[in-house]
């Protein structure tokens, strides 16, 4: 699958491979299979989970549950691999840049595409779809005219889903 539709697919039912918000870590241990590092914090009252481009954010109770998710497209920029190994475990094909018109044209298209609130979080564009809980970062800034190591004016930074509430 190309990322587009599977970004599309996130945005609008703020699920990824059928992993949402409250999701117990075990269930995200069997939809995701590829290598990570797990970060716990000092107080052992948050885990973040570093897919490379994808990081799951998860509090305690009785098991882990998933309260964040983002999918950083900015890292893709300066290197292939993450891709390379989500392309090859996960079938999905990222590139390298991905334009907001691109996205944002099929977004616009789908079946209950939500409606998006914009913000200006200074040099970027924020849209956010709270429906769904999920939110699409766009590079707005006059310091990324060209592609290159870095994204370009008008590249997605990032999408993520964000718990509404504690997951407690």
């Amino acid at each position: 699958m190309h990322a587009i539709p599977f970004l599309v697919s996130f945005i609008t039912s703020g699920q990824l491979h059928g992993l949402g918000i409250g999701s117990p870590l075990g269930e995200v241990d069997k939809a995701i299979s590829c290598d990570f590092i797990d970060d716990v914090s000092r107080s052992g009252l948050s885990l973040r989970r570093d897919y490379g481009f994808f990081e799951f954010s998860f509090n305690p109770g009785p098991e882990w549950v998933m309260a964040n998710c983002s999918i950083a497209l900015h890292r893709l920029a300066w290197g292939s691999s993450m891709a390379k190994e989500w392309r090859t475990r996960m079938q999905v094909d990222f590139p390298q840049y991905l334009a907001w018109d691109e996205l944002r044209d099929v977004l616009s298209l789908a079946p209950g595409a939500p409606s998006l609130r914009v913000t200006d979080q200074g040099g970027f564009l924020e849209y956010r779809a709270a429906g769904a809980n999920t939110n699409v970062s766009v590079i707005v800034s006059d310091d990324h005219e060209e592609r290159g190591p870095s994204l370009g004016h008008g590249d997605v930074w990032s999408v993520s889903m964000w718990a509404a509430a504690p997951t407690q």
